[in-house]
């Protein structure tokens, strides 16, 4: 399971969302490396989020593996709403109440509250990820498949699967880690590109 590349809106410090914005330059060299650091993996599928960062990261690994690369709107970002394309900075004030109500939560609690007005909790984003990953582990059960999504989806996984606490791993541009399933089960094998926060 690996992240896009680095997008503009990164770059920007924009939240992107569903909403889309092109990989950068970096963000296609980070696409190329992942390909190269994966080379010696054999992909079955591939699967990305439909949303164009993640799919042309997708496509980029799967170029010369010569395998299609399958979207799915279930492995899409965190819905953030209306604050979609706003600076994070700009919504970290205007939202400084419901930031500091969020803060005082436990994680638990955390997990499950909807921080973004209009938005997803940690919680149905997880939900409709691993209704997805169940499907793909029967359908390829003893293969490998390369998932490409987003850092939130991928921190909010992290921490459903007890690796991290809510929010306190981050997952880098083209970061991975690998996952091994029996379609109940969750297991974390290796990991790259995430970090683990105090």
């Amino acid at each position: 399971m690996a992240r896009h590349g680095e997008t503009e809106w990164n770059v920007q410090r924009r939240v992107q969302g569903h909403k889309d914005s092109p990989l950068t330059d970096l963000g296609l060299e980070q696409a190329r490396q992942l390909a190269r650091s994966l080379l010696a993996i054999h992909f079955d599928a591939v699967f990305s989020s439909d949303l164009l960062r993640a799919k042309h990261t997708a496509e980029i690994v799967a170029l010369e593996r010569k395998i299609a690369v399958d979207t799915s709107q279930l492995l899409r970002e965190h819905n953030y709403g209306k604050y979609e394309g706003r600076l994070a900075d700009d919504l970290r004030k205007e939202l400084k109440e419901i930031f500091e109500k969020y803060e005082k939560l436990s994680d638990d609690e955390k997990f499950r509250y909807t921080l973004i007005p209009g938005g997803e909790s940690d919680e149905k984003l997880v939900s409709r990820f691993i209704t997805f990953v169940r499907e793909i582990a029967v359908v390829y059960a003893g293969k490998t498949a390369l998932v490409v999504t987003h850092g939130g989806l991928m921190s909010a996984f992290l921490t459903h699967a007890g690796f991290a606490r809510t929010r306190k791993v981050r997952v880098s541009n083209a970061g991975y880690f690998k996952l091994l399933s029996d379609g109940v089960d969750f297991f974390i094998h290796e990991t790259n590109g995430i970090t683990i926060l105090e």
